[in-house]
């Protein structure tokens, strides 16, 4: 059995790809009070840098169902095709993955229109781990949530 894997979600947002690019990548440090499943999050290494590829967060989110902390470092941000990609790790990541990479992408379809592609690369420490559905639903909800805060704003 193959440890590692990949999952891809798709979802049309009704706000500017620019804009939703923008939370993660300037604004990271509001998902917590956007999110209504992240319960927490502190800059755990870094001078007030929540941007930086130095930087390291820890998190807390309902993963799964149940609260799951883990820290997250920015290891690239492509601003020309709005991706970046998150490397996540240690506490609760550890019981069950050696490697996990979360890369978003946001494209436009039109000015008032984009589509987010999160893609989630995993290599599990074993055959009875499951594969990160959590992540794929945290990130989903989390997708809508960011959208209607953008709505609002």
């Amino acid at each position: 059995m193959d440890l590692s894997g990949k999952i891809t979600l798709e979802v049309g947002i009704q706000v500017p790809a620019a804009k939703f690019f923008h939370v993660f990548t300037k604004e990271l440090h509001n998902v917590k009070d956007i999110c209504g499943r992240v319960q927490g999050a502190k800059l755990h290494e870094g001078d007030d840098m929540w941007h930086s590829h130095d930087s390291v967060k820890q998190w807390t989110s309902v993963v799964g169902g149940k609260a799951t902390t883990y820290k997250e470092r920015i290891e690239v941000i492509d601003e020309e095709n709005k991706l970046v990609r998150f490397k996540v790790f240690d506490d609760d990541m550890n019981e069950h993955y050696k490697d996990l990479k979360i890369s978003l992408q946001v494209s436009e379809k039109n000015d008032e229109r984009g589509c987010v592609k999160w893609t989630i690369e995993y290599e599990k420490i074993n055959e009875d781990v499951e594969a990160p559905y959590g992540f794929v639903e945290l990130l989903d909800i989390s997708t809508k949530d960011v959208v209607l805060h953008l709505l609002k704003a």
